[in-house]
Order: C-alpha cells, then structure tokens, then sequence
C-alpha cells in the first residue's frame, strides 16, 4: 500500500473557493464533528491566560476514566489531539508490517508510513489499526479482530455514538493502546484533545 499524503478533513474555505458560496451553505462530513456541539458556556478569562496546572491535569484523566469507564490499573495520556497521539505510536515497535483495512481514517497510515513501516490493507499484520467504529464506512470490530497482535491499535475517535461497543477493555492486553478523541462525539474539535488508554 502507499500512501501520496494526509488530508485531516475540513478544508471548507478551499471548497468554497472552488465551488462558491459561504460557510453557512456547506455542511462539511469530512472530518466526522458532530454538527451539534456541547453547550460550552463562557470560559472566564484566565482559562486562556495560564497554563493547565497538575490539578487540572489530575481533574481531567479522573472525568475521562469515569466517563469511559477506564479501570484503575491502566494508564492515561492526554495529549492535543488524537493525531498527535497517532504520529508517535509507530515509533513504540521496531519497524515492521502494520495492517490498517481501508478505507479509513488516513492518519494511521500516513504515521507508519512516515516512520519507515510497510502498510498493509489487511489484518494479517503484527501490528493492527482499527477505527471502531470504521471512518468513513461505519463499519465495527470486535476483540476477535485482534487476536494474536504484536501491538493493537483501537481508534474510538467516534466510539462515543454507542459506548456499550467500546473495546477499552482491550487497552488491558500488552501492546494495545485504545485512542479517545474529545472533539468528534462532542462537536469541539478546536478543543484539540485526545486520550491514549492503555497499560503503563
């Protein structure tokens, strides 16, 4: 499989430019944002003037385990944005064959790619790439899937429209790191926040 680029989705104001008309007359699938987002009120002032502190960090992993449920014995990153959670894993094994069944969400690729891996349209390889659910054809996986892995990847940047098809009980098997996006499910993608779950 090669890989010519990455495209992150968006792009509105290249399509207007190309086809006409204003932002309102566009609704844009291609990043998968719900077009209804969380009520977010008026942040005070020093949330844009000071750097997040240990409290807050400590706050934030305690509502994500709770809101999804992550057992105690394994570990959270929070980092900004999935992609960039998703542009370090390939260098956590030595090169190899990583299987990512397309089509898909592009940035899987493009990361193993970049960092020198074969990438493979199937499952067969010892390093595995699932989007659960599947961007752009909905499709969903199962642990199954996954068995006899070096190193799992479980991307459930759009998990959150039915959280009781999570896998994050994976993330407790060697080698398997679940993947959370806060901007997807809640429509705040300018947030830039993404979890990795997984053993320590």
């Amino acid at each position: 499989m090669t890989f010519s680029g990455r495209d992150h989705g968006g792009g509105i104001d290249a399509a207007i430019a190309r086809y006409g008309g204003t932002r309102a007359d566009w609704i844009d699938l291609s990043t998968g944002l719900n077009p209804h987002p969380y009520p977010v009120a008026n942040p005070p002032l020093s949330a844009w003037q000071h750097l997040p502190d240990a409290g807050a960090g400590a706050r934030l992993e305690r509502a994500a385990r709770t809101f999804w449920q992550i057992p105690d014995d394994l570990s959270v990153i929070t980092a900004p944005g999935a992609s960039a959670l998703i542009a370090r894993i390939p260098a956590l094994w030595p090169q190899g064959a990583a299987g990512i069944p397309t089509p898909t969400y592009n940035e899987h690729a493009a990361a193993f790619a970049a960092a020198g891996w074969q990438v493979r349209d199937d499952l067969d390889a010892p390093v595995r790439v699932i989007v659960h659910p599947n961007n752009p054809d909905g499709r969903w996986w199962s642990a199954a899937d996954l068995d006899g892995a070096k190193g799992a990847i479980i991307d459930e940047s759009f998990c959150d429209i039915a959280p009781e098809r999570s896998l994050v009980a994976c993330a407790a098997q060697p080698g398997t790191i679940v993947l959370k996006s806060f901007g997807k499910f809640w429509g705040l993608g300018g947030v830039r926040l993404g979890f990795a779950i997984g053993r320590a």
